[in-house]
């Protein structure tokens, strides 16, 4: 039987509760948890993200998560970033100078051109790059909701699923193996939000029975 738990990483921040929702909304089981234990004994994981990258990893830091989160990614179980949940995959943030992030995946978090309107806040196109599952059923330059600051510049262009032009194109999307991040929340962004969260779970399901 199909195990209908999905696992959402609480670390004192994040859109813990539209996160929750929206998973509900779609049939399945929010699980929020905060202990290294319950994340590793985790299927499919969903890292939210608000506010600044360096005091998320602080914060994953202090809760012991950081070495359960890569393990898991390592492992190559399904594994969803919501925007800082994005960001933070990278070797480093330029916010408040340079901060350590996991080093997932080689690049770097940068400030949004200036001349701007900082944060980036609102509706915007995500142009897909590639052919992934998480695009199915989600038309090409959909609209989807945005808060940020910062932009994840990967190293590696081939990451890059989607993208969105906001005085530069920068990365809104990024695939790997069986991980999807995103800068946008699709939690806040409506049908094609949920959409996206519903073809990511369907995504997982697929892979954990291979």
């Amino acid at each position: 039987m199909e195990n209908r738990a999905i696992v959402i990483i609480d670390y004192g921040a994040g859109n813990l509760r539209s996160v929750a929702n929206a998973i509900a909304k779609l049939g399945y089981l929010p699980r929020v948890v905060n202990s290294p234990k319950d994340v590793l004994a985790a299927r499919t994981i969903i890292l939210p993200g608000v506010g600044a990258a360096a005091d998320t990893v602080a914060a994953l830091k202090k809760l012991k998560l950081i070495e359960p989160i890569k393990q898991v990614i390592a492992e190559n179980r399904p594994f969803f970033g919501v925007c800082l949940g994005l960001q933070i995959l990278f070797d480093g943030t330029e916010e408040g100078g340079w901060h350590e992030c996991l080093g997932i995946f080689r690049g770097r978090v940068r400030k949004l051109p200036a001349g701007l309107k900082i944060p980036h806040m609102g509706w915007n196109q995500v142009k897909q790059k590639i052919a992934h599952p998480v695009f199915k059923d989600v038309p090409d330059n959909a609209n989807f909701y945005f808060v940020h600051s910062y932009y994840a510049d990967p190293e590696d262009k081939s990451l890059v699923a989607g993208e969105t032009e906001y005085g530069i194109p920068f990365c809104s999307a990024l695939a790997y193996k069986n991980l999807v991040a995103t800068q946008f929340h699709p939690e806040k962004s409506g049908e094609h939000g949920l959409q996206i969260y519903r073809n990511f779970i369907e995504f997982a399901n697929i892979q954990s029975h291979k």
